[in-house]
């Protein structure tokens, strides 16, 4: 059984002595080596594939030390903004701490994997008339106004448990990778694994991608109405934006775009190449690799090692991968018919 995190990390992350340890097992997620990705880049790539969280994403790390040092400083609920994943996420651990829990969803633009998670887990789920942006807006504000625990990548508990990514990767390999290529929606994980390999005394370049039609980064201002099928970046105005682009210029790496035909494209090929299922918005990371390669700065070397993350499990998404996967083929329950449809 896998130890979880923060009894792996604990020297490393500022939680009281007295603070439970509210966990799934979360974390000791796959580091993937990639063949064919490695020979289409021309380096060695390695997928983390954190997908395989409790909740699938990534966003179980930080949600298991925020939720302990609210349960540690006597919170009796915990609220979030999501697109998605920290929806799932939120809900799974307040019900694991027995506090109550509640969501805030952009109505509409939540793929139905994460929607169902939230249910199931028994959080209170609100869809709001708005974008991400808003509704994060608005929970700051209940936060601020109310005795609740806000839970998104603001609160400095979740940077801290999603940095443990950098250290697992490190550990495994034995030093940092060369580069790392991430998606990026809220900048909140780039921001953490930064930190997390600046812990460990490591400075690899960081790529950041984000959708082409939610790309605040990149363009330099907020996106009024982010829109992209990679639902979990779907985000205009990130809260992290001023950390996040530090990373990215500490690095000597950059942020980019890729378009969702691209991301797609990727989503499809990592799934059928390489046997490892992401949900559309980490396929960000792999699309931006294969679109914009490893670029440096003058005179450095071309990095020989990339870290690509994969930020969640595709089930996520069941309608986007159905729409994106070949029909089923029809077969009547007959040897010879079985066979032709199998061999054809």
């Amino acid at each position: 059984m896998p130890t979880p995190l923060i009894e792996r990390y604990r020297k490393h992350l500022p939680l009281e002595e007295g603070d439970p340890v509210v966990t799934l097992n979360e974390g000791s997620t796959p580091l993937i080596h990639s063949p064919r990705l490695s020979e289409r880049v021309g380096a060695e790539v390695y997928l983390k594939f954190e997908g395989a969280n409790p909740t699938g994403s990534f966003k179980d790390r930080g949600m298991t030390v925020a939720v302990s040092r609210a349960k540690g400083a006597g919170a009796e609920a915990i609220i979030c903004a999501s697109t998605g994943n920290t929806a799932a996420s939120c809900a799974a651990y307040a019900a694991r701490a027995g506090v109550r829990g509640a969501v805030i969803v952009p109505e509409g633009k939540i793929a139905i994997g994460k929607l169902a998670q939230a249910l199931m887990h028994g959080a209170r789920v609100i869809a709001l008339e708005g974008n991400f942006d808003q509704a994060l807006e608005i929970v700051r504000e209940l936060a601020n106004k109310h005795p609740v625990e806000l839970v998104n990548s603001v609160n400095p508990y979740r940077i801290e448990g999603q940095k443990t990514a950098a250290f697992e990767t490190c550990d495994e390999l034995g030093q940092a990778p060369e580069a790392l290529a991430i998606p990026v929606g809220n900048a909140g994980n780039v921001t953490s694994w930064w930190a997390g390999f600046q812990e460990y005394g490591e400075s690899p370049i960081l790529y950041g991608f984000q959708a082409a039609g939610a790309a605040p980064l990149v363009e330099g201002h907020p996106i009024e109405n982010p829109e992209t099928v990679a639902s979990a970046i779907r985000i205009g105005n990130p809260a992290r934006w001023e950390e996040a682009m530090n990373a990215f210029t500490a690095s000597r790496g950059r942020v980019a775009s890729v378009s969702d035909d691209q991301i797609l494209e990727a989503y499809h090929w990592v799934a059928s190449s390489e046997g490892v299922f992401c949900e559309p918005a980490s396929a960000a990371s792999v699309a931006g690799l294969l679109a914009h390669g490893l670029p440096v700065a003058d005179g450095a070397d071309k990095p020989e090692s990339v870290v690509c993350v994969l930020t969640g499990h595709g089930l996520k998404d069941p309608d986007t991968a159905l729409g994106k996967a070949p029909a089923v083929t029809g077969c009547k329950a007959d040897l010879g018919a079985v066979e032709k449809a199998v061999f054809d």
